[in-house]
């Protein structure tokens, strides 16, 4: 399309936003055109940036009445080309809504824009002695917004929950326009989790303008172990070994020998150069509490056959040991020029299998994969590294990410656990529901945006069908759960 022709496609935005907060010259747009999965990349029309909660649901309502889509965006981390642009369309850039609108110290809450980084809730609220529980390992540059549409975890998941047990609260403007409000300031509510809902939605419902967000006091005491194992089998059969105790980690990673590799040349983190895997296992709460517990641990540990142990001394060796493990994705581009990151989810149970049908997935495509994931709940993260330079390399990369989604939905796991399935998985979508079950996300998707505006060509797989039209209240109206404005 011709610079006249973006121009006068977007003619009637330019009158909503001042000429540098809506940029649509190549450069501006190039730096738009993916996200964290580069594998994918597309142009947009246009980037508008908006500076207040309003500006948003202006743009959002003039691309519904002149059917233009659009996708929000915040720090552009997702891993599964979830805030891809759509080549006819805008992205809505959200990273200057970055004001904590309230932070409640009795209430343990705060209200916060979707540009805030996720790190920037925990250093608000940490003079009150709280924090904000989920931690992506992207947490110092990815956004709240960002957190609610992918439903974000982090390595303290397993004791915690994912970003939708830590929402109480949203407003948003729908696809179509509408400006509503689900949940509110107490994590007591009547009827359905429409906040849990909207969290995972991945920005196919609209876009969320104010988040309530539960804090959590900060433990009072950690307690961190690193462990090195000869076989990658071995870590995962270690984490069965800890649940079955009956303790319960705030923390459970395993790291892969590919891995420490890249972590170690990247921050030095000292973590021993002879293990196949590392466990890396936190126990948190109060100091009485983890006098027990840590004995426990240490005979667990012993017995699962470790050949190094490594307990954080003081905070500073804490801090190094967890360095370590959220600098894997970026540390990995040291050993490769690009690489795929899978999001898969197994029964812990069967993680050890897991690991060892990766390794021979590896093995036999040729493709070099480290495993790095969250070990308490099953959530895979193998990093697929090829040379996009090379004829056929990035086709074989998607073809081992084939075959690990099918695995997990084989095993009886899932095709992502934070990441989304974006535009990478979402042809995996119907082998994991059946018919019924998808029809049924794709109704619920259309209540909400009834022209298929709002980040389309996500999840669903195959072309758009075509848009159905809604009249009277919307259906969330009717049901008393959410509010006009």
């Amino acid at each position: 399309m011709s610079n006249a022709a973006v121009n006068d496609r977007l003619e009637g935005l330019r009158k909503l936003f001042p000429g540098h907060r809506l940029v649509a010259d190549a450069a501006s747009r190039a730096a738009f055109e993916s996200d964290g999965l580069t594998a994918f990349s597309a142009k947009p029309l246009g980037v508008v940036i908006p500076e207040t909660t309003d500006e948003v649901i202006a743009a959002v309502r003039w691309c519904h009445d002149n059917d233009v889509p659009f996708v929000a965006r915040g720090s552009g981390t997702s891993l599964s080309g979830g805030s891809l642009p759509v080549a006819d369309g805008i992205v809505i850039a959200l990273n200057r809504l970055n004001r904590i609108l309230n932070l409640d110290p009795d209430a343990r809450t705060a209200v916060v824009e979707p540009g805030v980084i996720n790190i920037k809730v925990s250093q608000a609220a940490a003079p009150h002695g709280l924090y904000f529980a989920p931690d992506p390992s992207s947490q110092t540059v990815c956004t709240i917004g960002g957190n609610v549409a992918f439903n974000s975890g982090g390595a303290h998941c397993l004791k915690y929950g994912m970003t939708s047990n830590h929402v109480i609260g949203i407003k948003a403007v729908t696809a179509d326009g509408e400006v509503v409000t689900m949940g509110g300031p107490s994590v007591e509510t009547i009827g359905p989790d429409y906040t849990g809902l909207f969290c995972g939605s991945e920005g196919l419902f609209g876009v969320a303008l104010e988040i309530t967000l539960r804090l959590l006091p900060q433990p009072e005491q950690f307690h961190t172990v690193l462990v090195g194992y000869d076989s990658l089998r071995a870590a995962g059969d270690a984490v069965s070994a800890v649940i079955d105790s009956g303790l319960l980690p705030g923390a459970m990673e395993i790291m892969d020998a590919t891995s420490i590799e890249a972590a170690e040349a990247a921050v030095q983190c000292n973590y021993p150069h002879d293990a196949t895997a590392v466990l890396i296992v936190e126990l948190e709460g109060p100091s009485e509490r983890l006098a027990f517990e840590r004995d426990q641990l240490e005979q667990v540990i012993a017995a699962t056959g470790p050949i190094v142990r490594v307990v954080a001394k003081d905070d500073a060796e804490r801090l190094r040991i967890w360095k370590g493990r959220k600098s894997v994705f970026s540390a990995v581009g040291r050993l490769s020029p690009d690489f795929l990151v899978q999001d898969g989810v197994v029964p812990r149970k069967r993680l050890g299998e897991a690991l060892v049908r990766i390794e021979e997935i590896g093995k036999r495509s040729g493709i070099r994969v480290a495993n790095v994931f969250h070990a308490g709940d099953g959530n895979l993260h193998p990093l697929i590294m090829f040379d996009g330079n090379q004829p056929g390399q990035l086709h074989r990369a998607e073809e081992v990410a084939a075959e690990l989604s099918r695995m997990c939905i084989e095993m009886g796991g899932s095709i992502t656990g934070e990441h989304g399935v974006g535009m990478e998985k979402r042809d995996f979508l119907p082998q994991m529901f059946d018919e019924p079950t998808v029809d049924m996300f794709d109704r619920l998707r259309r209540a909400f945006d009834p022209k298929l505006v709002a980040n389309p060509g996500k999840m669903f797989p195959g072309t758009e069908a075509p848009a159905l039209s809604l009249t009277g209240l919307h259906p969330l109206e009717k049901a008393g759960v959410i509010h006009r404005e």
